[in-house]
């Protein structure tokens, strides 16, 4: 009876972690922005010229649309 009940709860566990991780993957998207001093200006790249640039990964999640 024991040995039945740990079963069942492995069982459970295991399809809760791949419910949840199914749901719980966003897509991924890199943003980019040019670097400003403390003036507001742009920060110059020496060598190429071009602007610097931070680049940040963020989670895009989808909006759920309601209809009434």
């Amino acid at each position: 009876m024991k040995n039945l009940f740990w079963v069942l709860c492995v069982v459970a566990s295991v399809s809760f972690l791949s419910w949840n991780n199914a749901y719980a993957a966003a897509e991924v998207k890199q943003v980019c922005k040019d670097k400003t001093d403390k003036a507001g200006k742009p920060v110059m790249d020496k060598k190429t010229g071009k602007p610097t640039q931070e680049c940040k990964q963020v989670k895009m999640h989808k909006k759920l649309e309601v209809t009434k």
